[in-house]
């Protein structure tokens, strides 16, 4: 659902800057809640993964496909104002490197598909747990719900940044039909993703999920053929226990899918893309200022080999958003520790 340039207007493109800008600053200011020296990094990977899942473009209706949008995933991993900050950093390196997305539509992209998508997925999450059993079943089931339903919410956000400030007259009526109607079912496919690496993190380390914290399921074994509790166990504490194998996992897997399997993924345009050529929307569409990156359009200049090109651009892509994230959180997190400690000496 990246916007392109020449979509939306000047003015309404601005104020959309402004918004996001804003919504920027104060999930910098709240993310120093969120992170510590393990989530940190973590929040660097989450980036870095949804950048990779994003080149997995998937079919949805004939001609069309979809791709994750990462913002119920960002959120429920590490927090909704670091979730912000996680797709704006993705945002941000697919625009300037990748020129996807227009650098004057990027503040109608963070909002639309950073802000709106968190707020939503974020509020449904919550609103599930308060009335499901505090189980882990429990986080990944909401964690579908706000997924399923943060794609239609963006969709329709779209819709109304166009009706605004949309450069060409088309029915409103007809685009919201249309952007709502395919981008229900990319949102099936956001929450099957949501929910597998949701469920996937909290099987292994509930402890590094943000929307998982305070639950806690016994451990079982069965004796005589039913389950009962095990004796309980002096646990290391939460603080000690090492991310290095979660991280590194997750590394591995977000090279293996934007330097290998995107390969595979569905060639037909987006839902935005789609529904942009169908409803004429499209009509004004400016040539992207950074057309002429060496990695545009995910390939790398010069790499004839198709397979080759768009791996190497996968690859680079997820070692650029994982550094450049990974810097943006630990230096959030350092500023937090700055002004704890300065607290301190000033009370002391």
């Amino acid at each position: 659902m990246h916007v392109p340039d020449g979509f939306i207007n000047a003015p309404v493109s601005v104020a959309a800057g402004v918004a996001a800008g804003a919504a920027v600053a104060l999930s910098l200011r709240g993310a120093r809640r969120e992170l510590d020296e393990r989530t940190a990094p973590l929040a660097g990977l989450v980036a870095a993964f949804i950048f990779a899942v994003q080149m997995l473009n998937f079919p949805v209706a004939a001609g069309t496909s979809g791709h994750l949008l990462g913002g119920a995933l960002a959120a429920i991993l590490v927090g909704p104002y670091t979730g912000v900050l996680c797709v704006s950093v993705v945002l941000l390196m697919q625009g300037i490197l990748f020129a996807d997305g227009g650098l004057t539509a990027l503040g109608v992209n963070i909002t639309v598909m950073g802000v709106v998508t968190v707020v939503v997925a974020y509020a449904i999450f919550r609103g599930l747990l308060g009335i499901l059993p505090p189980t882990r079943r429990s986080v990944t089931a909401a964690a579908f719900a706000g997924a399923l339903l943060s794609v239609p919410a963006a969709a329709a956000a779209f819709t109304a940044v166009y009706a605004i400030g949309g450069t060409t007259d088309v029915a409103i009526g007809k685009v919201f039909t249309a952007m709502v109607g395919v981008h229900v079912l990319i949102g099936i496919g956001e929450a099957v993703i949501t929910a597998a690496t949701v469920g996937a993190v909290i099987a292994v380390r509930p402890d590094l999920v943000h929307g998982a914290r305070g639950l806690s399921a016994p451990l079982k074994l069965r004796v005589g053929g039913e389950l009962v509790d095990a004796p309980a166990a002096a646990a290391a504490p939460v603080a000690a226990r090492s991310t290095r194998k979660v991280w590194a996992t997750g590394l591995v897997t977000a090279l293996v899918l934007a330097g290998f399997v995107s390969y595979y993924a569905s060639a037909s345009p987006d839902g935005l893309e789609k529904v942009a050529a169908d409803k004429g929307i499209d009509a004004k569409v400016e040539d992207h200022a950074a057309a002429d990156s060496p990695l545009a359009d995910y390939g790398v200049k010069n790499v004839d080999d198709a397979r080759l090109s768009g791996g190497l651009a996968g690859v680079i892509g997820v070692g650029v958003t994982v550094v450049a994230g990974t810097g943006i959180f630990w230096a959030v997190r350092r500023r937090r520790t700055g002004e704890l400690t300065a607290t301190s000496v000033s009370a002391g």
